[in-house]
């Protein structure tokens, strides 16, 4: 694994595949180029369509993860309550997980389409029919300029490092709270005199949230709810009735019981879940494939991107710097829970 991960980080170095002549040669003069395909497809003005797969799986992730999390929590409440038939829901609700993503999105895509399916259901209640563009729609909302990426993410990335330095104090980190403070200091005032000067691109690019992204968003939850709902309910079940009644006694309402007992104890399990659907939703392909086609840009996502340009376009070191930049994405969501996990077993051994 680790010999393919470099030699397509390597690939992407170079130029292999931007002559036509050169890319299926049987001995192709390839060049390297460093960072060149890294440029071009941030600041490259053909490369339009990859910032927008960007911006399309950040919303996905972020939509995804809090549409399983919320409706797995739902679900794995209302079964803890031991309702009639918990064997059968349940086994209803992990069902969709059982599906392949080609499956689901063939199903999905029948139910979305533009005069049938989920458009024709107020017709059963005697109203006019949707006509929503579930997968077609190119209307976007939450729109911004390209040329504005730098001062978002170090305004975002300043914050969250407020939040870990606020945490830090309250855990009585000192030293741990000081640096946050400061790398944050440094990261606004970078955000504040300096990005404003940069410009990515030469003219402005807006780029947002597609709602044709709605309907995949949909069939990503309804098939992945399942699984975050066996996560919380084996969670719910390991918690000690005795931690229960000692809330009940001491004067705890329900909503008390749960707010400050029993959703503190599903914390790792919400952080292990978040990590497994931001791993799935930051590589996923054959969803978007199946239910919107490969050519379909307001709902395109760049594993998509990378395997068009790779095998339709044969710009292999093209293609090779996407999947590097998919695999940075997804090291960020990964590396820092497996680095979280290690010092936690060293704590305890």
């Amino acid at each position: 694994m680790y010999v393919f991960i470099g030699r397509t980080m390597y690939v992407s170095l170079t130029d292999w595949g931007n002559d036509p002549a050169q890319a299926l040669a049987l001995n192709p003069v390839i060049r390297w180029v460093g960072l060149a395909n890294y440029q071009d497809l941030f600041t490259g003005f053909l490369q339009g369509r990859f910032r927008q797969e960007l911006v399309n799986t950040i919303f996905f992730t972020l939509f995804f993860i809090l549409g399983c999390l919320g409706l797995g929590l739902g679900l794995a409440l209302i079964l803890d309550r031991n309702p009639r038939g918990e064997g059968l829901w349940r086994t209803i609700f992990l069902f969709p997980m059982s599906l392949s993503f080609i499956v689901t999105g063939t199903i999905w895509r029948w139910m979305l389409q533009p005069q049938g399916g989920l458009n024709q259901f107020p017709t059963v209640l005697g109203l006019p029919a949707g006509s929503f563009g579930w997968l077609s729609s190119t209307d976007s909302i939450w729109k911004f300029d390209w040329n504005k990426l730098p001062l978002l993410t170090a305004s975002v990335v300043a914050l969250v490092l407020v939040w870990l330095a606020v945490r830090a104090v309250r855990a009585g980190d000192r030293t741990r709270a000081v640096v946050a403070g400061l790398c944050a200091a440094l990261l606004l005032g970078w955000a504040l005199l300096v990005a404003p000067n940069l410009k990515l691109l030469p003219a402005p690019e807006a780029h947002g949230f597609n709602l044709a992204l709605i309907g995949i968003i949909v069939a990503a939850v309804w098939q992945m709810s399942g699984y975050t709902m066996a996560l919380y309910l084996a969670g719910l079940r390991g918690i000690p009735e005795e931690l229960r009644e000692a809330a009940r006694v001491d004067g705890a309402s329900d909503f008390g019981m749960y707010r400050h007992v029993i959703f503190p104890l599903l914390a790792p399990i919400t952080l292990s879940a978040m990590i497994i659907l931001g791993h799935i939703s930051l590589k996923i392909f054959d969803l978007v494939y199946a239910m919107a086609g490969p050519d379909n840009t307001y709902t395109s996502v760049p594993a998509l991107n990378m395997y068009l340009t790779s095998f339709r376009q044969n710009q292999f070191a093209l293609g090779a710097a996407i999947g590097t930049i998919l695999l940075i994405l997804v090291a960020f969501v990964i590396v820092p829970y497996l680095s979280s996990s290690f010092r936690s077993e060293e704590g305890h051994a």
